[in-house]
């Protein structure tokens, strides 16, 4: 291969959420083993425990509930001896509202979830606000949020949120990682309704 070629990407790998996965997943240590799997790649439960401020007990059985319900998986060609490394079995989580609307239970665990999105959102920024300054000014502009107001039937706003996923995703598959100045980032996309008292 040439140095100006960039290597071949793989998919990711994805899950559409089933009603057993997403009882499983609605818990705050175990939606933050996930992320870091993600994130930062395959890790012990010793890793991870010193990465998240817990314990590796605590770590080990939220891995193993997490490994029953196929949303990790053990990494063996990185284990060693008595040494489990674990990694993400998925890339990106998929789900709709709807898919839980027969299962109280499980819609109540898939609004917990949403919910801590939210709450990650919020601590993303706020962390954000706290380190600015430390930043150059080109990321400066290029970080935030905003916002738009549009009236759409629900069919239209899938159509738009399916367009931007798309041209979220091109980016991504496009990023080349050795990029001077190039720096992982988090982009959330979300869409929520203008209540009564706005309109």
């Amino acid at each position: 291969m040439e140095n100006d070629e960039k290597p071949e990407r793989r998919a990711p790998r994805a899950v559409r959420l089933n009603h057993r996965q997403v009882r499983v997943l609605a818990h705050p240590l175990r939606l933050r083993l996930v992320g870091a799997l993600r994130v930062k790649g395959p890790a012990t439960a010793t890793t991870l425990a010193e990465l998240l401020g817990t314990n590796t007990g605590a770590t080990s059985y939220h891995l193993r509930q997490l490994a029953e319900v196929g949303l990790v998986v053990e990494d063996p060609d990185l284990g060693t001896g008595r040494q489990r490394w674990w990694r993400a079995a998925h890339d990106v989580t998929n789900w709709e509202p709807t898919d839980f609307d027969d299962d109280p239970d499980a819609r109540a665990a898939i609004e917990w979830i949403q919910g801590d999105q939210v709450r990650l959102l919020v601590e993303h920024a706020e962390r954000w606000f706290a380190a600015q300054h430390e930043w150059s000014p080109a990321w400066r502009d290029a970080f935030g949020m905003g916002d738009i107001f549009m009236t759409v039937p629900p069919a239209r706003l899938e159509a738009l949120k399916a367009e931007l996923w798309q041209l979220l995703e091109r980016y991504r598959n496009e990023a080349d990682p050795a990029e001077p100045d190039a720096e992982r980032v988090q982009i959330f996309l979300a869409a929520y309704p203008l209540f009564q008292e706005m309109r």
